[in-house]
């Protein structure tokens, strides 16, 4: 899959949860300070150690989110192991209000509602190599219990039914190695044309 990526249309990147998009995005904006603005999305989950609200995410009540919503402030939304997510059309305008290329990292209902708007975008996947690859990772993350683990676990595999439809994605990046991973995203987030990979076949 070939894609031409015009510098300033935003970049939505999305990919199963541990699969390392954060880590990736985290190496692009220490790299590149300048170039990039991240859209920061709304949440109801709780932080994790070490987040900051208004880094990570706008942490808001599900009170706060709702009413939000109600306002139609997002462009898209989602619901998530029973917590809301949502990008808002503020943070994008004020990413492109400072001449830098908006970077959202999207889960796969909100990539959903953003083909059906006019954001002409340009969408990547981050893929894990194998079912068990990311199992692992989850679980190394200390951060989710047998239960949550299981449940990412089912989403992931329909975010990647949905990775495999055809025009879904303009790239898929498989991360079985950070450094490859990351030179591929840089490449594509400064407009160059890149082969993306194709999705490798899946274990259980």
């Amino acid at each position: 899959m070939a894609v031409f990526a015009d510098f300033v249309r935003p970049l939505v990147l999305s990919g199963p949860s541990g699969v390392g998009k954060s880590t990736l995005l985290q190496r692009l904006f220490a790299e590149f300070p300048e170039k990039f603005g991240f859209s920061v999305s709304h949440t109801t989950r709780s932080p994790r150690p070490g987040e900051v609200n208004g880094k990570q995410y706008h942490f808001v009540t599900r009170e706060r989110f709702l009413e939000l919503l109600k306002h139609d402030a997002f462009i898209e939304h989602a619901e998530f192991s029973g917590n809301f997510y949502g990008t808002s059309f503020q943070t994008v305008r004020e990413v492109e209000g400072q001449g830098r290329r908006c970077i959202l990292d999207i889960e796969a209902q909100g990539v959903r509602q953003i083909k059906a708007t006019n954001l002409n975008a340009v969408y990547c996947f981050i893929s894990p190599p194998s079912m068990t690859a990311l199992r692992d990772r989850l679980q190394e993350r200390g951060t989710e219990s047998d239960t949550s683990v299981q449940k990412r676990l089912a989403i992931a595999s329909k975010e990647i039914e949905y990775a495999k439809e055809p025009q879904v994605h303009d790239v898929v990046i498989v991360n079985d190695d950070v450094n490859r991973a990351y030179e591929l995203l840089k490449r594509l987030a400064l407009g160059e044309k890149i082969i993306g990979d194709c999705l490798p076949p899946f274990d259980k």
